[in-house]
């Protein structure tokens, strides 16, 4: 769903903790954070290449450039975004005379080493680079998943020996789908580099990732990244683009992935953020408040749906 079909240009639960330091090179710079344990320093937007197959491969390329232009060095893709066209996007969109400027992500969604293994060495050929800065584990689903990248063969082995061959500078995992297997997880392997989970302001109120995992990536100085700020822009029928970025990013984690088609979403997020406030407590909770009556499974479609499993319980089914 394009954002811009809703506007033209993201439980009352106490503060986590407060977002990391922003800082800035000069005045009118976006924004920066150390992303966690990491020490780099990011922008706290990023283009992601996600919804690339929403425009022409033209015009992805022009936003990247764009992106690039208007100052953002953070950039995330995964090998299966667009069936590996958002990848080429970023190869021909960044010169490599600007890949020492960038922070480039991926991510595998291979649970076997051998297939993770070919995944990564075709994702450096498609974004024309010799090693990516974030190499993580996609998509993380279930329990099932998680003992077949921890298991013998498993993706783990081609992931730890990606970093150690200098291919992947820092590793992580993503989902969007349970909070309860982010914390398994975080439970199974503590050299995690960075995370990348969905928040947004209606979060709190259905399988939340803001109150289950966010606490624990935090206490382990983990570089957080965010994503699904409008959900889907769903929210955006009730909230605007600034409320959805300045809650997401007033929560403690250092960037936040925005999947722009447009080159106006991409000026305008930048703009958005070049003046970003920190929301107070009471700000936070009254999004959140307002947010309430959305929540549940039909707007984070993403999640696993609880409430359907209910139902059959309840129903005797």
């Amino acid at each position: 769903m394009n954002r811009r079909s809703f506007v033209r240009s993201s439980l009352a639960a106490p503060a986590l903790a407060s977002a990391p330091v922003l800082t800035a090179a000069t005045a009118g710079d976006i924004p920066k954070r150390t992303f966690g344990k990491t020490g780099e320093k990011l922008t706290v937007i990023g283009q992601a290449g996600g919804r690339f197959p929403l425009c022409s491969f033209e015009d992805a390329v022009a936003i990247t450039r764009r992106a690039y232009d208007l100052g953002i060095n953070y950039f995330d893709n995964a090998h299966i975004y667009w069936n590996g066209r958002s990848e080429e996007v970023f190869g021909a969109a960044l010169s490599p005379s600007m890949r020492k400027n960038v922070f480039i992500t991926s991510k595998t969604m291979s649970r076997s080493a051998k297939q993770a293994t070919a995944d990564l060495e075709l994702s450096m050929k498609r974004l024309k680079t010799d090693h990516i800065d974030l190499w993580q584990v996609h998509d993380i689903r279930n329990q099932k998943e998680i003992d077949e990248i921890f298991g013998p063969g498993g993706a783990m082995e081609a992931i730890e020996a990606a970093k150690k061959a200098g291919k992947v500078r820092f590793i992580g995992f993503t989902g969007h789908h349970d909070p309860d297997a982010h914390l398994e997880m975080l439970k199974r392997y503590n050299k995690w580099d960075t995370i990348l989970i969905p928040l947004n302001m209606a979060d709190p109120g259905y399988m939340s990732f803001e109150k289950k995992v966010l606490p624990v990536a935090v206490e382990r100085g983990m570089g957080i990244q965010g994503m699904k700020s409008t959900a889907n822009a769903k929210l955006l029928q009730s909230f605007s683009v600034k409320d959805c970025l300045q809650y997401v990013l007033s929560l403690p984690i250092h960037c936040l992935a925005v999947g722009c088609t447009t080159l106006g979403q991409i000026e305008d997020d930048v703009r958005i953020v070049k003046g970003l406030q920190q929301l107070s407590s009471a700000q936070m909770d009254d999004l959140r408040k307002r947010a309430s009556r959305l929540t549940g499974p039909a707007l984070e479609d993403w999640k696993k749906n609880t409430q359907v499993a209910s139902a059959r319980v309840y129903n005797g089914r």
